[in-house]
């Protein structure tokens, strides 16, 4: 059966009118004429007659019009699917992640992946700063959190912005209170391994001032980092809204004079960044963000 022809049906039914069908159709009147002929000897029924009013369905056709609506709104519908199917977001997407969930927002931004592409299939690797963007650079993920502004084959977007303070052991405070860099270079550092944006931060700031503080022991995780200061090993760098509530928990002495700021970014390769993934992910980051 052609489907057309159904069409023409259902219009003329629901217009009543043959030249108003055409219209709607944007067809000939003989055309949509020529479509409920072709549909009526097919059925070998008669769906209409004429009146001066215009077409009136006849009892065979008030009978068939429903079961031609629910074909049409059927095929209709298999159209829809099709093309959700050709625009949806499908396959792996490998994102590297840094820092804790709550801070970076992640469990808010997987959410919005999964509602907003089901057929993605989502694969989280934490790690290190400087190990996400390595990663990202030789494909191992396709995208990643990344601390500072990458170099320029990587398209970046900044989420926030936000503040590193020097943290000391409980009782420290006469040896860190109004002391600089150059100073602090003098203790003893909880130091991290180069991947680290604390060893990034931390190197181009003490290169400053030419020196290179006492390192008494090598971390890659912020939790341990903050358990050995915490113990009384030395100092260590710690984001602003951690380095308070410690303070104000387990008497940690924040230094007083220094302090080192950066960004939390969002980075994929420049190359890739119109891939239908990678772009649907930084643009769900921008609108979370910008909440």
């Amino acid at each position: 059966m052609d489907f057309t022809q159904l069409r023409a049906f259902v219009t003329i039914a629901q217009e009543g009118n043959l030249t108003r069908a055409a219209q709607h159709l944007h067809l000939t009147q003989p055309a949509v004429s020529l479509q409920l002929k072709a549909l009526q000897k097919t059925l070998g029924v008669t769906l209409f007659t004429r009146s001066p009013g215009g077409m009136q369905l006849t009892v065979d056709g008030e009978k068939l019009l429903p079961f031609a609506e629910r074909v049409l709104t059927g095929i209709a519908e298999f159209h829809q699917g099709v093309r959700a199917l050709q625009s949806s977001i499908s396959g792996p997407l490998a994102i590297g992640t840094i820092l804790d969930p709550e801070f970076t927002r992640l469990g808010a931004f997987l959410k919005k992946l999964v509602e907003n592409h089901p057929q993605l299939s989502t694969q989280l690797r934490q790690g290190m700063s400087g190990n996400v963007l390595q990663q990202v650079r030789t494909g191992i993920l396709d995208a990643g959190y990344y601390l500072g502004i990458p170099p320029k084959e990587f398209h970046s977007q900044i989420l926030t912005s936000f503040t590193y303070n020097v943290v000391a052991p409980q009782g420290w405070k006469a040896r860190v209170a109004g002391k600089d860099w150059d100073a602090l270079a003098t203790l003893p550092w909880i130091w991290a391994p180069p991947e680290s944006a604390h060893h990034r931060l931390l190197i181009k700031k003490f290169a400053e001032y030419k020196v290179l503080p006492e390192q008494v022991a090598l971390v890659d995780q912020e939790s341990s980092m903050l358990d050995l200061v915490k113990s009384g090993v030395g100092l260590s760098l710690v984001r602003e809204s951690i380095a308070l509530h410690e303070a104000h928990v387990h008497d940690l002495v924040i230094a007083d004079t220094v302090s080192l700021s950066t960004e939390l970014t969002f980075i994929a390769l420049q190359s890739r960044k119109t891939e239908p993934a990678i772009a649907s992910a930084f643009d769900l980051l921008a609108n979370l963000w910008r909440k």
